[in-house]
């Protein structure tokens, strides 16, 4: 099949298809296909797409990693245009869920209209399908790509599709898929010449290298059969050495794998263990049957990925990566900047950090920067707080549970922040409000660097640095008993404290300076000048909210253009052009607001401002120097 970009710049087949469309008696506020499958019918259909299933899935997976980052989701169909599967990020998965978009669903012109998989399949080649070209209203959100799929007889047997917002529209996409259509082709082409050929393992071992994964075949004896490099540089045998072995002796749950696949079932993405030449390993297992000529199962399929890898990547993936750094922290006063400077130099130490300060005073962003500052820098950085998560979910949430461990657990089971932050940084925020139970099992974690899945007697190593963070006097709450005096003290290690922004007044000015600047950015608004008297009251302010309240008055100052006359009250503003004035302003405060007034409303016209003043040009001229007012 080969991909016509010329032929897909008419667009002559879309009002074609529209007026088949129309013929079929689709309605334009249709939200639902009017074929879908129930979830017996679905899986039948699977089973007898096997081959397209099994040969598009590692093509599928392949192109939704291109893909990921641009919030598209994948898509693929059989010869009806039947959904055989859909791979997407939750939130894209959900928006298409809500659009008719689900597995089992029929996608042809005669189901639902226009769209890039039914009229794709129809036209028999590449094409591109986007906004109100979609012939139901539901779809006018999406642009799709989609490539037919045709067997070694050139007989269409499927689809596959690329489905993403209608801003996204760009022809590399339908680029893409045709490439993708092509190499699911080519390898089932290959399958089909190796059956009837008789061909050389060695296609389907060169084919397995290129995926980074270990991948290996087995039949139910345990005996392996084609194995890829891979799975020698996991395992850590030499690839003659694997196939003298039995698959037993490596997956620990073996028993298990092997009946389900043999009752033709499969397994997909879950962690388990395996025995590797000189210890124990997680990883993350798949395995599939692979058919005979009958659909019987003969042999089995393994991929295996590495754990670690999967969850460096996942944090990646869901941010969970520190991003302040200590260059980022605004503070001149002598003793914030000594602060600043111990929590550099302890930050390559293994130890322990308590952070000690108020709401607001910016202890994550301390956190972040060491992590930032430390040589854990390129590994994750995991955040919980402590305080806001229910008590009865927070030790699954910090260590994980294993699949049937509670009602509502996933199979597979779940790793909690302690694995996924394994190599970096867990943030602990509010660690004062840690139930007292839990604060056990946290000491267990710091003293033996293991942990145990919630249903689990398996202990995990894990090379974690912990930062705990707290608005509460531990000490204090030690001596009620809310607090272990052991954990605290192996928490305390290096202890930093955080000054209260009331006790650095001097940084308020540069404090200011630097959110006004962000946030006028941000808002695409004008900065506000702040006069001098006013400066000094917000000085002389006590902060009990400290710097993210600070943040929040600035945010307040750049909207409304005004000076709150008293914060924390409900007595006004000073605004910039408006009769009510707050109790305390100055004369001169007055004065430059009464002009700046009077400027705006003439527009910057000095002549007509002065008249109305009743001054002169050259008074109006000092008064604007002396209180640094812009004509413009």
């Amino acid at each position: 099949m080969k991909y016509n970009m010329e032929a897909d710049l008419s667009r002559k087949f879309i009002k074609e298809s529209n007026d088949r469309s129309k013929a079929y008696g689709i309605k334009r506020n249709q939200v639902t296909s009017n074929k879908v499958l129930n979830d017996r019918e679905l899986n039948d259909l699977i089973k007898e797409n096997q081959e397209l299933v099994y040969v598009a899935n590692p093509f599928i997976e392949q192109l939704y990693d291109f893909v990921k980052k641009s919030n598209f989701i994948v898509i693929l169909n059989d010869v009806d245009g039947c959904i055989l599967n859909i791979i997407g990020n939750s939130e894209m998965l959900k928006k298409a869920f809500n659009s008719a978009l689900v597995p089992g669903a029929y996608m042809g012109e005669e189901y639902i209209g226009t769209n890039g998989m039914g009229t794709c399949i129809h036209e028999g080649r590449p094409l591109q399908v986007s906004g109100d070209e979609h012939y139901i209203k539901i779809f006018h959100q999406w642009t799709c790509s989609g490539a037919p799929i045709r067997n070694h007889n050139d007989e269409i047997i499927g689809c596959i599709d690329l489905t993403g917002d209608k801003e996204l529209v760009n022809s590399h996409t339908l680029g893409m898929v045709a490439a993708a259509a092509n190499a699911i082709e080519s390898m089932m082409r290959i399958r089909h010449y190796a059956e009837n050929l008789s061909m050389n393992n060695k296609y389907l071992e060169a084919i397995m290298n290129s995926f980074q994964a270990a991948i290996f075949s087995a039949d139910f004896e345990g005996n392996p059969k084609l194995i890829n490099k891979n799975t020698s540089d996991m395992f850590g045998y030499e690839i003659e050495e694997l196939r003298k072995s039995n698959v037993a002796d490596i997956i620990l749950d073996w028993e298990r794998i092997r009946n389900t696949v043999k009752n033709n079932g499969s397994i997909f993405q879950e962690d388990v263990y395996v025995n590797l030449k000189v210890n124990k390993m997680e990883v993350n297992l798949s395995a599939y049957p692979i058919n005979d000529k009958l659909g019987k199962p003969m042999e089995i399929v393994f991929v295996i990925k590495d754990v670690k890898k999967l969850r460096k990547h996942a944090t990646r993936v869901m941010g969970s990566k520190a991003v302040y750094t200590f260059d980022k922290i605004v503070g001149e006063d002598e003793s914030f900047v000594k602060t600043i400077e111990f929590a550099k130099k302890i930050a390559d130490s293994k130890s322990t950090v308590l952070i000690m300060g108020e709401s607001g005073t910016g202890k994550e962003l301390f956190a972040q920067s060491i992590q930032n500052y430390s040589n854990r820098r390129n590994e994750p950085f995991v955040a919980l707080n402590c305080g806001a998560i229910p008590k009865n979910l927070i030790e699954s949430e910090l260590f994980g549970y294993v699949g049937g461990a509670f009602t509502g657990a996933k199979q597979g089971g779940h790793p909690g922040k302690f694995e996924i932050a394994d190599g970096g940084t867990i943030f602990l925020d509010e660690i004062g409000e840690m139930p007292i139970d839990l604060q056990t099992r946290l000491l267990r974690v710091i003293e033996e660097g293991v942990v145990r899945r919630v249903g689990s007697s398996e202990e995990k190593p894990i090379d974690i640095r912990i930062i705990a963070a707290t608005n509460k006097n531990l000490k204090e709450e030690v001596e009620k008993g809310n607090f272990r005096k052991d954990l605290y003290y192996r928490l305390n290690v290096l202890p930093l404290r955080l000054p209260p922004l009331k006790e650095r007044a001097g940084d308020i000015p540069h404090l200011i300076e630097h959110f006004m600047k962000k946030k006028s950015h941000k808002l695409n608004k004008r900065e506000v000048v702040i006069p001098e008297e006013y400066m000094n009251y917000l000085m002389e302010y006590e902060w009990p909210g400290n710097i993210r309240e600070l943040e929040n008055i600035v945010e307040l100052i750049i909207n409304t253009e005004s000076l709150p006359s008293n914060i924390g009250s409900k007595s006004g503003f000073i605004h910039s052009g408006d009769e009510a004035m707050g109790d305390d302003i100055t004369l001169d405060s007055m004065e430059r607001l009464h002009i700046e007034k009077i400027l705006k409303k003439y527009k910057g016209n000095i002549t007509k401002t002065a008249t109305v003043l009743g001054i002169s040009r050259n008074t109006l001229y000092r008064k604007m120097e002396k209180y640094d007012i812009n004509a413009q």
